[in-house]
């Protein structure tokens, strides 16, 4: 068996109890009290209190092994405390006191998880440090738990931490980033819907995207403000979704017609519109053939040669476009749930956005999906 030095562990030494007040105690300390209790009495890292001295004697303790912390040190309690407040962006919150060391993030409200990846890589790299966290864009309740950080040793050299909270500083206020780890309030939408295709609109085969997308919209508190048919015709798509921006749509969803077949002609009505930032086609399956695309202030504000009035001005913001193919029917998961999310937070989605997620954007076909509990999308 390997015998441990003392003076080979570093600020390790032996004191009296009665000298040991105000000193970090450097191991757990077991209680047994017959048929009644066996556990920890005082856990590793506890500061002895006066009070503490005749519980010791009880236990049988003259003497303990403390720790030593100099003034380029810091015990591991003080350290989680520094690490949780510089990781932590708006929408997150610790949880408690720290735990040997360690604390919890957890979310201060309902919204979408984001992580600064590459901050936190440089973060864990110190290694004495660490922070463990849910996948980015990951949609969260309040009072969970996002993240978990700790210094790894008990005492461990203030000038650690101190580049850690850099690291995790620096991010703060770049491309609107409040932290390493913050949560994004998710707006409400008021979706306005374009079912499109010769087969739905002249009732040769029944639509079952209607149920769908109001489902989902639903799950974000949202609400539906039109659904229409439409067949395969640039105009009359076009003409359908002027019609939902001037009802108040927020957000316009377009399903089928997304394809390489000369009758699927959403995306060019999409364009006609007066969207901008299109991107056609995405790294992810099912989804590959998904559009997102963006209506600016300008054409909504502006009448049309089509439009009956002009479209309301109810947001500075562009509305976002999403394209469903026709994979959204058959899927229960598509890159839809993945995307919706984001765009409820604020984000703009463009290709590289898209492209992003070709790691990880293979969707199992599980038998019983369990999504979000899965590798699909992260």
């Amino acid at each position: 068996m390997c015998e441990v030095n003392e003076k080979e562990i570093k600020g390790l030494k032996t004191v009296p109890i009665t000298e040991a007040v105000g000193t970090v105690l450097a191991h757990d300390i077991t209680e047994i009290r017959q048929g009644e209790f066996k556990g920890r009495a005082f856990r590793k890292g506890h500061i002895i209190r006066q009070e503490d001295i005749d519980h010791l004697r009880r236990l049988g303790k003259e003497n303990l092994y403390v720790l030593s912390i100099g003034p380029d040190e810091m015990h591991e309690d003080e350290a989680a405390y520094c690490l949780a407040r510089a990781l932590m962006g708006e929408g997150v919150e610790m949880e408690g006191e720290p735990k040997e060391g360690r604390i919890n993030i957890r979310a201060g409200r309902d919204g979408l998880l984001k992580i600064h990846k590459e901050a936190l890589l440089r973060f864990n790299m110190l290694g004495d440090v660490m922070c463990a966290t849910f996948h980015s864009n990951t949609v969260v309740r309040k009072g969970q738990v996002v993240a978990g950080t700790r210094a790894i040793p008990l005492i461990v050299k203030k000038e650690v931490i101190q580049k850690a909270v850099r690291i995790a500083e620096e991010v703060q206020g770049v491309n609107g980033c409040t932290g390493v780890i913050e949560i994004k309030e998710l707006r409400r939408p008021k979706a306005g819907v374009v079912i499109t295709g010769n087969e739905v609109y002249y009732g040769r085969i029944k639509d079952v995207f209607a149920p769908i997308i109001t489902k989902k919209i639903e799950s974000y508190q949202g609400e539906i403000v039109g659904i229409y048919y439409a067949p395969d015709d640039v105009e009359f798509i076009e003409a359908r979704l002027r019609e939902l921006l001037e009802a108040g749509a927020d957000l316009l969803i377009t399903t089928g017609g997304m394809s390489v077949d000369p009758d699927d002609v959403t995306r060019f009505a999409i364009r006609k519109l007066g969207a901008t930032d299109i991107t056609y086609g995405s790294a992810v399956l099912p989804g590959a053939m998904f559009l997102v695309a963006y209506i600016s202030a300008t054409v909504r504000q502006n009448d049309s040669a089509t439009a009956t009035s002009p479209i309301h001005p109810f947001t500075p913001s562009p509305i976002p476009v999403l394209g469903i193919p026709a994979c959204g029917m058959y899927h229960k998961i598509t890159i839809f749930d993945l995307i919706l999310p984001r765009v409820l937070a604020g984000e703009k989605i463009g290709r590289y956005e898209l492209a992003e997620l070709g790691h990880g954007g293979l969707c199992l076909n599980c038998k019983e999906c369990r999504y979000p509990v899965c590798p699909f999308g992260k």
